[in-house]
């Protein structure tokens, strides 16, 4: 039985010429974030890529920079998660309104198919990856810097 992360593409294949370094990353979290929550392969995906995109925005840069680029793939999904983003609406009104932050990216998960149950299993299976590629001195300092975010990880 093929593993689920043979399921999964991230573009080209070692075979077009581009690295198996980086798909392998991100197959490994999505696959560790379905199996700790049940969410489907592409729901998790989109999922990392609001968080990662979260982070990016309200975090620290310099510790989320380093968190991104020990997790190869990190900046595709990002941009995948803000491809969605252009028009605002009325969702981007509400979280403008909401005052952003950890409200806002709850209702960005709930919209993408993320039961409020399995939040907190996300966020802290993200995290526990995020220690372990890029360590507690840079998770920490992100945790630290986000209020309300150290209820999900």
């Amino acid at each position: 039985m093929p593993s689920r992360q043979s399921l999964i593409s991230f573009g080209p294949g070692p075979k077009d010429g581009a690295s198996s370094q980086e798909p392998a990353t991100m197959e490994e979290l999505i696959a560790r974030v379905t199996n700790r929550t049940g969410l489907d392969a592409a729901t998790a995906q989109t999922a990392i890529g609001h968080i990662l995109a979260f982070l990016q925005k309200e975090g620290p840069a310099t510790e989320v920079s380093q968190l991104l680029a020990a997790m190869p793939g990190s900046e595709s999904l990002i941009a995948q998660s803000n491809e969605g983003e252009a028009g605002g609406g009325l969702m981007g009104m509400l979280g403008g309104m909401m005052g952003g932050g950890v409200m806002a990216l709850g209702q960005k998960l709930m919209s993408a198919g993320v039961p409020m149950g399995q939040m907190q299993p996300l966020g802290q299976e993200l995290f526990a990856y995020g220690r372990e590629k890029a360590g507690e001195d840079v998770m920490g300092p992100i945790v630290g810097a986000i209020p309300g975010l150290n209820q999900f990880v």
